[in-house]
């Protein structure tokens, strides 16, 4: 391969990458749609953001199924973060419901 070739391929990756990068956002976005349902139903029925089991049931699934070539544990740190990030919007958006909820002082 000389080196117009590379940089073609070179672009080529790129532009996967790039394609693959929106569909990994558009799939962050559905995955946080259903989280701040889950935060929704939290409030409702009074239950803790941070489930530390329901966590580890996450991260057993994703590594069991995880074919390679990421590491169980470089595919546990992903979605650490995930997670993490996740936590934080079902926390916002619980403050924000919780916010909206209490009715405003009347001025007198």
């Amino acid at each position: 391969m000389d080196r117009n070739e590379a940089l073609k391929a070179l672009a080529a990756c790129r532009a996967q990458i790039d394609a693959l990068d929106l569909r990994i956002l558009e799939l962050l976005n559905e995955r946080t749609r259903i989280v701040e349902e889950i935060g929704r139903l939290k409030r409702r029925l009074n239950l803790p953001i941070y489930e530390p089991r329901r966590e580890d049931e996450v991260y057993a699934n994703v590594t069991s199924h995880n074919g390679g070539p990421l590491t169980a544990e470089a595919v546990r740190r992903v979605f650490e973060r995930i997670i993490d990030e996740m936590r934080t919007v079902q926390k916002l958006r619980m403050e924000e419901e919780a916010r909206r909820s209490v009715p405003e002082p009347e001025d007198h």
